[in-house]
């Protein structure tokens, strides 16, 4: 007979394969119907707020998986905690001035930019801006990140312009705020300043010379310098010794060189000269003030000065100084000495008439003709190259320059402002902590802020230049007065309007008393942008309060957005703009290589969308300690999709097996669910309160490990699998049935409400298939957390588990011997014999003797004092065929089979389910 339509077999609509590509896109379309971001803001009303700041991605080109990487994390957080009961808004940014986006534009109009107007080309890169924030934003939409995508900020938009300026003008009044001739980072092929955030080291070859500087006292006296950069010889005034070291005279033939005694022996070794007669020894403090012969014009002189910056790492000990092309030359040589700043280089990083015969030159064209100059001079010691790390711009990715030229600065230590932003620093908790002592250490180093660009895209540094005398004006109440305007027109206004239209009406020049100015057009450092994010969005939205709770970028933000946002809230509010700092690592492919286009490595994350489904990039990331760099390719991707079936199983099975279960009605107390039952809801507890610590703790690879663990070892393969034969086989509504029912659906609730901050797309077709009593929003991003309950833990419990799982292992061993002797063939057909090793494993057994069978998933268990064939640490095991007849109906073992006309061939259990008689 066929007892098979008499079984409680899985019934869902809830299909196998996923689908994701497609099933993705509907959930999309549903929850832009739903208005879903504002829809689970309602839900939240008038609860505790957690805001996470977006950090503006720069809008230049499509997403990268960094990019992807950065949002979806945000995300997950953001879900986090309004599953937790938190009102968590998400307002997206988008940073869109600067050189990237207007050197994208100048390559697209090619020779036309000459022709245009500052203004023309404003409004182009505006346009270019805002067509890339349309497609980033349904780019990051794709990838399931909820966000108020309507209305983000965008730092073109005058609104968030006018909050530019206001927090510059602050600065302004403070007197942070000076213009100075200073030797600054400058990108001669982008032609403008850099600042410290803007700035990549690579490995740059760089030649390597030794050149000696003729005393003006005795013509056979030298001090030896040691450069990398014989480009800015031109520009040399001065030598700098270190007061304290000693240095030796070293006789060379009829002359004598200076030389750092320390330095004598890799001196000799790397240029073959001998230097053992040494004939004096002084410290540099004797040679102060001396002066030298200029290594390239004869009627200049070089002056000796002290530095203590001056180093024993390699070199002579003997540095030449040129203010204008160096930090520290700058520091010791100008500001300490007054030598002066001679700075021969244009903006296109070509000598200008003050460097003579190099006129016209690019700097590093020239470096061959002065080491030849050198030679001919009999003044070049040694020659050769270095590979060494060299700052390059971020944009073009060319070796930079330092070059002095007339700029604007924030000074980081007027009012004290470095060291209020350092105990505000002390403040923040820093994920992971290291960030706290990398961003101390960067702001206790770090140099004024070089804030001016001598670019068209950015917003304009309001001051006028007065054309009776000169004087360069920041005022204030310009500033205000422009803000007005910006207000009305955006910041196109400063390159569009006469300077009579930008100023107040009764502004005049502090200097000489006249109304004659003309327009300064430098344009401020997109990092000023961007920092000044904390002001617009505190301001313009309510449920934004300062301090904001997190920010959460890379870990390059310690020099980037964090650092600046900090010294701008600092100067503006008092105190840091953030409570919580998060930081990722960044992506790199299979090798760990830095990914790149020549690599032909590159991950592009929307052809992952198209081709497995945003869900597996998600899960991927979860996946990821990303906290450190993090490992991508198409095939570790596809890796996730395995993951992704077995959790999806997971879910059908659940699903399948509460078809009908009403969660009201058929729900068991606690009191008298069934043995493995209440130990199954135990663990789920446990699994609940550690999921919890660790998206408390932002470690969500560990919840990751903890699903697919709990989902596959715990759930697949032991209770799941245990309880098949109860949900199949007992009476649909029998207490056997609805006991493990009861405990499933906590499973399944509590699993679905733990992935659904990862796993958005799959956890909410999830939810559609939930019972209607289970639905309690139109979206599972509204549903609260999981509670941990401890009443649902029995501690005996637990720990006789523990005991009891460790013999299932060795009874599973035992099994799997005798199937490969072909003894057995499934587990059912089986009897067990268990040797217990001790009298407390007896007394466990003899407790739970009634579950052993169905926990083992065999037709007999039974006790005994005799040897067994497997030993393990608690029991031994023998495993031997069970006795009796087959089950037709749940293929257990048994000498009482059914001879009933009705029910032939089952089980005394399965006869008394059948005839309706076992509830």
């Amino acid at each position: 007979m066929d007892y098979k339509n008499t079984l409680n077999l899985p019934k869902t609509s809830f299909p196998m394969k996923a689908n994701l590509v497609n099933k993705e896109k509907v959930f999309l379309e549903e929850w832009e119907k739903m208005d879903l971001y504002n829809y689970v803001l309602e839900q939240r009303k008038g609860k505790p707020l957690f805001v996470l700041h977006d950090g503006p991605p720069y809008a230049n080109g499509h997403i990268h998986i960094g990019t992807a990487l950065n949002k979806i994390l945000k995300d997950i957080v953001v879900k986090y905690k309004t599953m937790r009961g938190y009102r968590a808004p998400y307002v997206p940014g988008w940073d869109t001035h600067g050189l990237p986006i207007e050197h994208r534009v100048s390559q697209e109009l090619g020779e036309k930019i000459k022709e245009m107007s500052p203004a023309e080309i404003r409004k182009k890169c505006e346009e270019f801006a805002l067509r890339f924030v349309d497609i980033q934003r349904e780019e990051f939409k794709r990838l399931g990140v909820r966000g108020d995508w309507e209305n983000p900020y965008i730092t073109l938009k005058p609104d968030y312009e006018v909050k530019i300026l206001d927090v510059f003008k602050t600065l302004v009044e403070e007197g942070n705020v000076y213009r100075s001739l200073k030797p600054i980072y400058w990108c001669p092929r982008c032609r403008t300043a850099l600042a410290e955030a803007e700035i990549e080291y690579h490995d740059h070859k760089s030649p390597s010379i030794y050149v000696k500087f003729r005393s003006k006292e005795d013509p056979n006296f030298f001090i030896v310098i040691w450069t990398t950069t014989p480009w800015t010889l031109p520009a040399n005034v001065g030598i700098a010794l270190h007061p304290d070291y000693e240095y030796s005279v070293v006789k060379v033939g009829e002359e004598k060189w200076v030389i750092a005694t320390d330095l004598l022996d890799a001196f000799s070794k790397e240029t073959g000269i001998d230097c053992s007669n040494v004939v004096e020894k002084i410290k540099g403090k004797d040679l102060e003030g001396k002066e030298f012969v200029h290594p390239i014009f004869d009627d200049k002189t070089s002056r000796v000065i002290l530095a203590d910056y001056v180093s024993l790492e390699t070199g002579t000990g003997c540095v030449h100084i040129a203010p204008g092309h160096g930090e520290e030359d700058y520091i010791y040589g100008h500001v300490q000495y007054g030598l002066p700043i001679v700075s021969p280089v244009d903006e296109e990083g070509r000598f200008t008439e003050e460097a003579g015969k190099y006129k016209g030159m690019f700097i590093e064209d020239a470096n061959e003709v002065i080491i030849e100059d050198l030679k001919k001079k009999g003044i070049l010691v040694h020659a050769s190259s270095i590979t060494h790390s060299y700052p390059h711009c971020w944009r073009c990715k060319g070796p930079v320059i330092f070059r002095a030229t007339e700029q604007w600065f924030i000074s980081v230590d007027h009012n004290n402002l470095r060291q209020k932003v350092l105990e505000e620093i002390d403040k923040v908790k820093w994920i992971p902590e290291w960030g706290r002592n990398r961003i101390r250490s960067m702001v206790e180093e770090r140099p004024d802020w070089c804030i001016s660009r001598q670019r068209v895209w950015g917003t304009p540094i309001p001051a006028v230049k007065c054309k009776e005398c000169g004087e360069v004006t920041l005022d204030p109440k310009v500033i205000e007065h422009f803000m007005k305007i910006v207000e009305k027109e955006g910041t196109n206004a400063w390159f569009e309007k006469e300077v009579e239209e930008l100023i107040p009406e009764d502004f005049v020049c502090p200097k000489c008393g006249k109304r004659s100015f003309e327009k300064m057009l430098d344009t401020l450092d997109v990092w000023i942008d961007s920092g000044a994010s904390f002001e617009y969005i505190t301001t313009k939205r309510e449920d934004h309060p300062f301090p904001l709770d997190m920010y959460l970028e890379g870990s390059d933000q310690h020099r980037g957005w964090f650092h600046s946002s900090i010294f701008l809230a600092v100067a503006k509010r008092g105190s840091a703009p953030y409570k919580e700092v998060l930081t990722h690592g960044f992506i790199k492919d299979e090798q760990g290589r830095k990914m790149s286009k020549s690599l032909g490595n590159v991950v592009d994350p929307m052809e992952v969308v198209e081709k497995y489904g945003a869900e597996i990039l998600r899960l991927w990331l979860a996946s990821s300690d990303y906290f450190n760099d993090i490992k991508i390719s198409m095939r570790i991707v596809e890796q996730q999709t395995e993951v992704y079936r077995k959790i999806r199983n997971t879910f059908r099975f659940l699903l399948g097996n509460l078809e009908g279960f009403d969660p009201e009605l058929d729900r068991v107390p606690y009191e008298k669910l069934l043995t493995i039952d209440r130990w199954a809801l135990g663990r789920l507890q446990e699994i609940i309160k550690r999921a919890t610590e660790y998206y408390d703790s932002y470690e969500f690879s560990k919840v990751y490990n903890l699903v697919v663990k709990y989902c596959t070892t715990e759930l697949s393969s032991l209770y799941l699998d245990v309880v098949k034969d109860r949900l199949y086989v007992e009476a649909k509504d029998s207490i056997y049935r609805r006991s493990a029912q009861t405990v499933m659906h906590e499973i399944l609730i509590a699993l679905m409400k733990i992935l659904a901050p990862i796993m958005t797309f799959t956890m909410e077709e999830v939810y559609s298939h939930l019972h209607e009593k289970d639905r309690k929003y139109k979206t599972v991003q509204a549903e609260y957390w999981p509670e941990y309950k401890e009443e649902f833990i029995d501690r005996e419990l637990m720990e006789d588990f523990e005991k009891l799982l460790s013999i299932r292992e060795d009874v599973l061993k035992a099994l799997e011997e005798k199937r490969q002797q072909d003894v057995i063939g499934h587990s059912l057909d089986a009897e067990v014999v268990l040797v217990p090793k001790n009298d407390t494993i007896k007394a466990l057994l003899e407790k739970y003797r009634d579950i052993l069978e169905e926990l083992f998933i065999v037709s007999k268990v039974s006790l005994s004092d005799a040897s067994g064939e497997l030993k393990g640490e608690l029991v031994e095991v023998t495993v031997k065929h069970a006795e009796g007849e087959k089950c037709q109906r749940c293929w257990k073992y048994t000498t009482e089979i059914s001879t009933s006309e009705d029910f032939p061939g089952v089980c005394p259990r399965c006869l008394a389910v059948l005839k309706g008689e076992r509830k």
